[in-house]
């Protein structure tokens, strides 16, 4: 069960050694992934590392895996320490910035109830929910007179962070269980700014702020509170806890992200919402032969790490909700990727793509719940990745470009509504020093909404996959809430029989006739045309259907 504590949980290991100095010509310190056996001790790898004059930065037991730096070679000296099964270099760990990060405001990175509570109160809608046309899509409006939710059923967001802050976060906000697992990288190995000037000494963020607004915007979607202001989310009773992953840049490397996933097993979170995926590498693939010999090992180490990751995290309890991605790709026949690694920028070479050794992390993990993107007439979103391997249900994640022929069309009312931390509007231009909406913002559609007692909260329109899966963690929240086994401080669920209710009660989506789509009339060019393939009850595009909230909380069965 979730709750007992297994005999190995994840650890940061405090273990360094100080690298000796360095001549003017020594190289600059590079990270180096350490995956050891299934099931070894980290202890003796720790100490090869230590021993080679490197730092350790990081060890995850569940995962088998060890970050550390140096600036000699580690692979020759750790990889024959008993335990280790591959070293590889990870990234250069980068220096100071030449110059301040460029910022845009619309970015996209890509059982039985056994002591169940009694019948919860009904939520009511918030101001600007009437905006919130993918809160209607899922029907949560009619599933929170029934079960808005529980406090002990807690969401982790696993992205830049959650601005606990914000007027539409604060009140469902775990302060806590919150935790942030990166470190700001201010440029990379060249210096180029990556993340930029660090905010906090140590290069380490508290874990209630948002560098870069992504997380804030999902964690809203999820959980923003119904309290009669500004907006509400899918599951608006329940307690959003922030585990941090990425950089203030949207990059999310594999020892912050292993560290969150395996965290949340132990931390008793209940959905996991993942809307990323981990670089450098778009498809991590085990033999890619564009690749060189360290980079194959590389992508294999976070291959077998997620793995092993993310089973934990099953095992314990944790339902795990991921985007598909944005790149309208055929997940079950990707041909080429040109991106990879995109770290450090400028990096990437041209790679043909197997579809069976070659994979996009976390999404394509039998644990990982992959939720697709549609626009507001329902339509798949011409951005969003497909293929029925992969898709298991679809949700409103914003298609800029829908309604072609109607007044809907390219308006950013067909994006999706969240909350925006004020600094970053502020950074962004969208909001001045004074907290009013700039022009700019006012073009993109930035809401402002305040309290009598001044507190405003400000709100963006973004689309992509990352916002699609957040309207399916809240519905998968409201299933835990109904149907789990509560006990005084927590709620417990197997993801199997949440993945169950959550594909059962999905409203079906057909194929659109004809089944292929150029999406020409929307400009796009003929990259992005998608056949959807399969029937109504489960296809490319849409897998079971859109996530249904009142379907999943009135007829959905354990």
């Amino acid at each position: 069960m979730r709750r007992a504590r297994a005999a190995v949980i994840p650890v940061v290991l405090a273990v360094a050694a100080a690298i000796p100095a360095l001549p003017a010509a020594a190289a600059p310190p590079v990270e180096y992934s350490v995956l050891l056996a299934e099931g070894a001790d980290p202890g003796p790898a720790v100490r090869a590392v230590v021993a080679a004059g490197g730092t350790v930065i990081s060890a995850n037991a569940p995962a088998g895996l060890v970050t550390a730096t140096a600036s000699a070679d580690l692979s020759s000296i750790v990889d024959k320490t008993p335990g280790v099964e591959a070293v590889a270099r990870s990234r250069p760990i980068g220096q100071a910035p030449k110059a301040p990060a460029l910022r845009s405001v619309e970015r996209e990175h890509h059982l039985a109830r056994a002591g169940r509570n009694p019948r919860p109160g009904a939520a009511a809608m918030d101001p600007l929910d009437t905006e919130l046309w993918g809160l209607t899509a899922v029907r949560s409006h009619l599933a929170r007179t029934e079960q808005p939710g529980d406090k002990r059923v807690r969401v982790g967001v696993l992205d830049t962070g959650v601005d606990a802050a914000h007027p539409d976060i604060a009140a469902n906000f775990d302060r806590q269980r919150s935790r942030n697992f990166a470190r700001d990288l201010p440029a990379d190995d060249n210096g180029v700014p990556i993340d930029g000037p660090c905010e906090a000494r140590g290069c380490v963020d508290p874990a209630d702020v948002d560098e870069n607004g992504h997380g804030t915007h999902v964690a809203a979607t999820i959980a923003a509170p119904a309290d009669g202001f500004g907006i509400s989310g899918v599951a608006p009773n329940v307690s959003i806890v922030n585990i941090r992953g990425g950089q203030d840049s949207g990059y999310f490397f594999l020892q912050p992200v292993i560290d969150g996933i395996t965290y949340a097993a132990d931390a008793g979170i209940d959905v996991l919402n993942m809307s990323f995926y981990i670089d450098p590498w778009l498809y991590h693939c085990e033999s890619s032969t564009a690749d060189t010999p360290d980079q194959r090992i590389q992508q294999r180490i976070a291959i077998r790490a997620v793995r092993r990751a993310m089973a934990y995290a099953d095992h314990r309890g944790v339902t795990m909700i991921v985007s598909v991605g944005n790149e309208h790709t055929d997940l079950g026949a990707p041909g080429r990727d040109a991106d990879s690694p995109n770290f450090p920028p400028g990096s990437e070479h041209d790679r043909e793509i197997d579809n069976d050794t070659c994979f996009v992390l976390p999404v394509e993990n039998e644990h990982a719940i992959g939720v697709a993107a549609v626009g507001p007439t329902m339509a798949k979103a011409d951005y969003a990745n497909h293929g029925a391997e992969r898709v298991v249900v679809t949700a409103p994640g914003g298609y800029f470009r829908d309604g072609l022929g109607t007044d809907w069309y390219r308006t950013n009312e067909n994006l999706i509504l969240s909350a925006y931390p004020r600094e970053v509007a502020v950074r962004d231009g969208a909001v001045g020093a004074d907290g009013e909406i700039t022009t700019e913002g006012a073009a993109l559609g930035v809401r402002k909404a305040c309290r009598d007692d001044g507190t405003c909260g400000y709100y963006q329109y973004l689309q992509g996959t990352s916002m699609a899966a957040p309207h399916a963690s809240g519905v998968a929240a409201l299933i835990v809430a109904e149907f789990g086994a509560y006990r005084p401080d927590d709620v417990r669920m197997p993801p199997a029989s949440v993945r169950r209710i959550l594909e059962s009660t999905a409203a079906p989506l057909a194929c659109p006739v004809p089944a292929t789509v150029d999406y020409a009339d929307v400009d796009r060019p003929a990259e992005y045309t998608a056949t959807c393939t399969g029937t109504t009850e489960l296809n490319s595009f849409h897998g079971h259907g859109i996530v249904d909230a009142w379907n999943a909380v009135t007829r959905g069965k354990p």
